[in-house]
């Protein structure tokens, strides 16, 4: 399938989201979008596939002028698209959000679930996937979630399939896994268009690239004819010297320590130690009970066994509230069900976990709040018209910054990052990190949970690989590499 999109233009109200853009997909390959958050990769797609009407230009397929009036049309035709943002039903069972509204049925008009589990079984098989077909799709974490929705879109035969960010919730050996798939699929002649921040990714999976800024197609060159620093620069519009800043770690007392935390079926004895001023990188694969540690520290899921102290006071944290009144923040892998509310606006996200301090005998100081909340739009350079923006109506890595802003303003003694960069665009990387190293030079203590090794090597001044629910190594960052990590992370022993 050939498609041309040709001068496309897109405005929400005053707001110009793409001003002028060219796109040309070649059938069998993949090709690469890239461009900061808000530069409008995912509003091109919207357009593509009817979910987003264009003000002006033309899309032409396979020589043809051609618009969908919905995705569901563009579907049928042989277009898929999986979300940034995922489309689960979390009541539903992992089988039935593959068949929503798709359900085979037998000749009597009945459900034919033994066909469902054997197509779903075919296609887990494809990515080895290894979630329980009967199991309540919103107990799965995010990777797994993405899982699904990369299967389900594999299930419709499409001819073009887009990828919006489809590793960001992936470990290594998950993207390698669907990297497999992405060549089978080339192989078989079908188009991807793959939407990342990931250089890495692009790099290794992709034929050709285009780059987008500010609404507008800036280039388009194959992927053996370019670089790293040269794509950062058609994106920012400038240099960006070094992916990840200097660190130079000034490390105090032990801030928090958790000794032998056990929750029965999920992860036991996990015990470690975090300095004020130190950057503790937590590596693993999918499942491996990363997330769940740090819930848990956090007081959102239950009962737990083992001892957590913070600056050396034995504290049993019960829930989010009294963690927060301990000084300790958490920025969930999961920004839209659980990061914002979305329908708040910008400054009301912001706020939200801060409002004690401009409140004096149950009123808000409503200035105190609005300059509070500028201030931390203007340090973390949030796209947006206004403060009462709406978080909905944000791109993925703008509404990242949202919920790192909200965290950062109770002034953390411990702040937990869970996937802090995911879906975050390489120039907002960069911003994200710098801001790590500025709350440690103030002496607050990081706990990071990553699928990005380089990430992991990059920012942390100690690494904890988590294996099957339990700590399987520890590794100063000296020490660390890749090799050493996913030795770790996949049940193995460093020098052996």
């Amino acid at each position: 399938m050939q498609i041309s999109m040709n001068n496309i233009h897109k405005a929400f109200g005053k707001n110009k989201v793409l001003e002028g853009v060219n796109l040309d997909i070649h059938e069998g390959q993949v090709h690469a979008l890239m461009g900061e958050n808000g530069a409008g990769k995912s509003t091109l797609m919207n357009i593509l596939v009817g979910l987003h009407k264009k003000d002006k230009g033309t899309i032409v397929i396979d020589g043809e002028e051609k618009t969908f009036a919905d995705p569901k049309k563009a579907e049928d035709f042989g277009i898929a698209f999986i979300h940034q943002e995922l489309n689960i039903w979390p009541e539903l069972t992992v089988l039935e959000n593959l068949f929503v509204n798709k359900e085979p049925v037998t000749p009597f008009g009945l459900i034919h679930t033994s066909k469902m589990k054997a197509i779903a079984k075919e296609q887990f098989d494809k990515l080895s996937i290894s979630i329980p077909l009967h199991m309540e799709a919103g107990k799965c974490s995010v990777g797994e979630q993405q899982m699904i929705e990369i299967a389900k879109a594999l299930m419709t035969d499409a001819k073009v399939i887009i990828m919006d960010e489809p590793t960001a919730a992936l470990t290594e050996r998950e993207i390698q896994k669907l990297f497999n798939v992405i060549r089978s699929l080339q192989k078989a002649g079908v188009t991807i268009i793959y939407i990342s921040h990931r250089m890495e990714d692009i790099f290794t999976i992709c034929d050709t690239i285009t780059v987008m800024r500010d609404g507008r197609s800036v280039d388009t060159s194959p992927i053996a004819e370019t670089n790293f620093n040269e794509v950062v620069r058609k994106m920012v519009g400038r240099e960006l010297k070094d992916r990840f800043p200097t660190r130079e770690a000034k490390l105090g007392d032990t801030v928090l320590e958790v000794q032998n935390l056990t929750r029965k079926d999920v992860f036991q004895n996990v015990s470690f130690k975090v300095r004020s001023g130190e950057i503790v990188g937590i590596a693993g694969l999918m499942g491996a009970g990363r997330t769940e540690i740090m819930r848990t520290i956090f007081g959102l899921d239950g009962k737990y066994t083992g001892d957590i102290f913070v600056n050396g006071q034995k504290v049993f944290i019960k829930s989010p509230d009294q963690a927060v009144r301990l000084g300790v923040g958490f920025i969930t892998e999961d920004r839209k069900d659980e990061g914002l509310v979305l329908d708040f606006s910008i400054k009301d996200n912001i706020a939200l976990p801060s409002l004690f301090s401009f409140t004096q005998k149950a009123i808000i100081n409503e200035k105190s709040e609005r300059e509070y909340v500028e201030l931390l739009i203007k340090r973390l350079t949030i796209k947006t018209e206004s403060a009462q923006t709406k978080a909905k109506n944000l791109s993925g890595g703008n509404q990242q910054k949202v919920v790192i802003a909200k965290w950062i303003g109770i002034g953390p003694k411990v702040l937990i990052l869970d996937e802090p960069t995911r879906g975050v665009d390489v120039g907002a990387k960069r911003e994200i990190y710098e801001l790590m190293n500025e709350l440690t030079d103030r002496g607050v203590s990081i706990v990071m949970v990553s699928s990005e090794l380089p990430e992991i090597l990059g920012m942390s001044d100690n690494i904890l690989v988590v294996h099957e629910g339990m700590i399987a190594g520890e590794i100063t960052r000296d020490e660390a590499s890749q090799e050493k990590i996913m030795t770790l992370a996949t049940g193995g022993h460093l020098n052996e």
